[in-house]
């Protein structure tokens, strides 16, 4: 159950109207990487989380909530800063040239080119946000990662806040309104936060890596390919220890085409593996009961209910309807 609470998370401010700016805001609110996308995502990925790890459906639901409050800042702060144009093209008798609203021919005529750039923008919306990105290019569900495996959709989101916060870093170099700055640096910071959180509940996970349940191919973990010609930069991701258990190493091929044509294309006489097959299907069959023991178990059969009411615990009533 949602309700929505007429303050703002954090008081959203302009000092003046700049529709430029707020064309470009328009990537946070409808573009690949902004708040809807993220309340989207969230609330998806929450699902599947559900029974068997209802603590990262709290953290899941908690999350969402918040992208969509971060979603109306947002969409406020693009209003303000359109302030005064919805009154104008009201005004259709009087054929407003918009002169006074946007603070001389200058900064009408950059509008102009503004809305040549994402015509739709204002034709369109007569003042407010609309749900596409800067471009014009509307919101699309395509944007939403959500794949059923938390270890994977926690990764997924570490990166949409990761990329989330470099455009909020971006943008704050496109506007001078100390408001509209201050604004920007919050939802910058609680991207920085969210990306703590997932972070944080990954490492809970144990578990969690490789992403998914099956182990890889015992012959081809360790490898690494220099499949580029020249100078060659050697690092902890191609050589020694690496993220291994101790006694496992990097095994770093420095002519792949070599290495195709000798092992005819990895089938024949291709690297040892430091885990056997039979070490790696133990692990995958361990790892498969594990995880559909979690489901499974967490899972009533019959009829069921998601909620009992009120709701006093953070995993839903197994029991039948």
């Amino acid at each position: 159950m949602f309700y929505h609470a007429k303050e703002l998370q954090f008081n959203a401010r302009v000092s003046e109207p700049d529709p430029a700016f707020a064309s470009l805001l328009l990537e946070q609110f409808g573009g690949g990487n902004g708040e809807l996308k993220a309340a989207m995502q969230y609330f998806v990925q929450a699902f599947a989380a559900r029974r068997p790890f209802p603590d990262k459906y709290d953290l899941l639901m908690d999350i969402a909530s918040e992208e969509l409050s971060h979603l109306e800042i947002v969409g406020a702060t693009i209003t303000m800063l359109l302030d005064g144009l919805n009154g104008e093209l009201k005004d259709a008798a009087e054929q407003t040239d918009l002169t006074s609203v946007l603070n001389g021919k200058a900064r009408k005529e950059q509008f102009i080119h503004a809305t040549v750039m994402s015509p739709q923008f204002l034709a369109l919306t007569g003042g407010g946000p609309a749900l596409t990105n800067s471009q014009g290019v509307p919101w699309s569900g395509s944007y939403v990662n959500a794949n059923g495996d938390l270890t994977v959709d926690l990764r997924s989101n570490i990166a949409a806040e990761s990329r989330a916060k470099i455009v909020y870093e971006y943008l704050m170099q496109f506007t001078n309104d100390p408001y509209v700055k201050e604004t920007l640096r919050f939802l910058m910071t609680r991207e920085i936060a969210h990306f703590q959180s997932f972070s944080a509940a990954l490492e809970t996970i144990e578990p969690n890596f490789p992403p998914g349940v099956l182990q890889g191919d015992p012959q081809f973990t360790h490898l690494y390919f220099n499949m580029s010609d020249g100078a060659s930069a050697r690092g902890p991701w191609n050589q020694g220890q690496g993220p291994w258990p101790q006694g496992e190493q990097w095994m770093y091929v420095e002519d792949p085409l070599e290495e195709v044509i000798e092992t005819k294309g990895q089938t024949e006489n291709a690297p040892d593996g430091f885990r056997s097959p039979q070490d790696v299907e133990r692990m995958d069959r361990r790892m498969s009961e594990q995880r559909s023991r979690q489901i499974r178990e967490k899972t009533p059969t019959g009829r069921m209910q998601w909620s009992e009411y009120p709701q006093e615990e953070l995993a839903g009533s197994s029991g039948p309807v």
